[in-house]
């Protein structure tokens, strides 16, 4: 074979590797995955940069972490975004698209607001400020995950996962991050927020220039709502607004949960979305105490971790979205699932070895790689379970239940290593089993309750 030939069969091979990325679709949750990741540095490291700054006691910055809570609890308010429709707004653009809208407005107002308060002389102020903010992101993070889940076909999630992560990396962590520490060295932390605020037009002009999924409801869905109805307004008994009033409820609230609990292995599924990545929630809680422990610098870490991790991270992501495309959702779930739990053993050998760079490098940049690799798997797989009458509410339960195991979870890491007398080669092997923990219930998912990859639930018009 020629030196040509090899080439035009690589290219042939890389547009095919690459050809779900190609989509217009693609572009439209990139942006939008940018508009939910620049909210996120400027009420969590540069806000906490921002009050050290201006003489802000430590027990007040950490107290600051609190306003982070509508990201846990956004769950609680989505089955409103999958029912209400905003009057007039909603008609012009559609219910997706004028929530998506209207969060992003608010947005853009409630940062402005934040660039606007000195924290020096107002800091209850700008606590709820920061919490205005948090709340209007999280919001829109429910509309965004329901859009990409409603705009794409169920082979289309792998692709579109990634496209949204490499999205909220720009906005969070190049943009947002790093951008946001340039303005403020060079305008002040106020201007730099207020020039910020003008990065949610981003997301606006991505919705406005997008369609409107058009989502196709099951019959069987919908004939399990009209009869539900139909069988509450038989309740003579009750006045007819009490009547409207828990018809709505059911629909809004109760019908998604018992939606999804009709299912056949609905159980096992939400224990292995529990489990599946508790093993990288203990790594990643102990990894910056364990670099220190070994002797690297701050500059080091920061180095490593990241300028090499994200590279490394990012290109995860990419090749996580051909996989899923390749192989499907379950089995690139499983595939990078072990691949995981494998790079966790790099950190024993990390430990073992000492403060050695180059070792240092390979753990750090692996284990990127695979998180990038599993995060659009899982995330691919979410969106699979959702049906498309209640997508915002049931992905939101999903990912908040995949969150809360790893917060809990992560917040006994401590006590382990302690427990093992700082052992932390034994810490890391530990790691790795617990990580394997999901793969088994996986296994036995994939083949008794396989997920139809090929099936189109919703079409984009």
């Amino acid at each position: 074979m020629t030196v040509s030939n090899y080439i035009e069969q690589l290219h042939v091979h890389l547009q095919l590797w690459f050809a779900p990325y190609r989509d217009r679709r693609m572009l439209t949750l990139l942006a939008l995955g940018f508009s939910s990741g620049l909210p996120a540095p400027l009420v969590f490291s540069n806000l906490s940069i921002w009050l050290r700054d201006v003489g802000v006691s430590k027990a007040d910055i950490g107290l600051f972490a609190l306003a982070s809570t509508p990201y846990a609890i956004n769950f609680l308010w989505a089955p409103l975004l999958d029912r209400v429709r905003i009057p007039w707004l909603g008609v012009r653009l559609g219910r997706r698209r004028s929530w998506a809208l209207l969060t992003q407005v608010l947005l853009l107002i409630a940062i402005v607001i934040l660039a606007g308060i000195d924290p020096a002389v107002g800091l209850a102020t700008m606590a709820l400020a920061v919490l205005f903010v948090t709340f209007v992101s999280a919001t829109q993070d429910i509309v965004i995950d329901a859009y990409r889940i409603e705009i794409l076909d169920r082979a289309q999630y792998g692709a579109g996962s990634a496209a949204g992560i490499w999205g909220w990396h720009l906005g969070g962590t190049l943009v947002g991050g790093a951008g946001g520490l340039y303005l403020a060295h060079a305008f002040g932390w106020q201007a730099a927020y207020l020039l910020l605020a003008f990065g949610v037009l981003i997301g606006i002009a991505a919705v406005l220039l997008s369609p409107e999924p058009v989502v196709v409801v099951s019959a069987d869905t919908l004939q399990h709502e009209q009869k539900t109805v139909a069988e509450v307004q038989r309740w003579r008994g009750l006045p007819s607004v009490f009547r409207h009033v828990i018809s709505w409820f059911y629909l809004t609230v109760a019908a998604p949960l018992i939606e999804f609990a009709r299912r056949d292995g609905w159980l096992l599924i939400l224990i292995f979305i529990f489990v599946f990545k508790l093993g990288d929630a203990l790594l990643g809680r102990m990894s910056g105490v364990f670099y220190r422990e070994l002797g690297f610098e701050l500059t080091d870490i920061a180095k490593v971790g990241k300028v090499y991790g994200t590279l490394a991270n990012l290109i995860g992501i990419v090749i996580g979205g051909i996989l899923v495309a390749r192989i499907g959702i379950l089995k690139s779930l499983f595939v990078s699932g072990f691949a995981t739990a494998a790079t966790n053993v790099s950190f024993a050998w990390l430990a073992s070895m000492g403060q050695h760079q180059g070792v240092f490098i390979f753990a750090v940049m692996s284990d990127s790689f695979t998180t990038g690799l599993v995060t659009v798997a899982l995330v691919a797989y979410l969106s699979s379970l959702c049906n498309s009458a209640y997508t915002a509410t049931q992905y939101a339960l999903l990912a908040s239940l995949s969150n809360l195991a790893r917060i809990w979870f992560s917040a006994s890491s401590g006590m382990m290593v302690e427990a093992l007398d700082n052992d932390w080669v034994l810490f890391f092997k530990l790691c790795a089993v617990i990580a394997l923990v999901g793969l088994p219930l996986l296994w036995w998912i994939m083949k008794r309750y396989p997920i139809d990859e090929s099936s189109e639930q919703q079409r984009t018009g």
